[in-house]
């Protein structure tokens, strides 16, 4: 089941992230400073966390936020499954809760940004498979020959 992450999913969370050997340290260190500022400040509007709990063990996790000076727009900022789940259909169903929330809030569009390595394939994979479409390509933008690839999705 998807539910609103707590501070005690913190370290289960960072697990995820460091065992799918998708992000890189940084990338990893990036992530805690957003959950951490989601949690030190409930009050905060950027950031909404979201893990996947089943039996007891959290075994996914996404972050997203409205983009700001927008309206209806947000941002997926992360989504990460457990390596023993991936593949399970999991992701998914963490997409498909996080795409029902920002409906109920009068959400119009979700972005979400990648990388063109070639690691990244299987993830720009499952999101054309979600229905996102490829809506712009910034070459080199993360170093020479890694462009960052932005997908969408229009709701409603």
């Amino acid at each position: 089941m998807v539910r609103p992450m707590v501070r005690s999913d913190r370290e289960a969370v960072m697990n995820i992230l460091r065992q799918t050997a998708m992000f890189t340290p940084e990338e990893v260190q990036v992530a805690a400073e957003v959950m951490d500022d989601a949690l030190d400040r409930p009050e905060q509007e950027d950031y909404s966390l979201a893990v996947w709990e089943e039996g007891g063990r959290v075994t996914g996790y996404a972050a997203y936020g409205p983009t700001p000076l927008t309206q209806g727009t947000y941002d997926l900022y992360w989504i990460a499954v457990s390596p023993d789940r991936q593949g399970s259909g999991l992701g998914r169903r963490l997409m498909d809760w996080v795409e029902s929330r920002l409906r109920e809030s009068g959400g119009r569009l979700l972005l979400i940004e990648t990388s063109s390595q070639p690691r990244y394939e299987p993830t720009r994979r499952f999101y054309l498979r979600l229905g996102y479409k490829e809506a712009a390509r910034i070459a080199d933008f993360y170093r020479p020959g890694d462009d960052r690839v932005t997908y969408a999705k229009y709701f409603g």
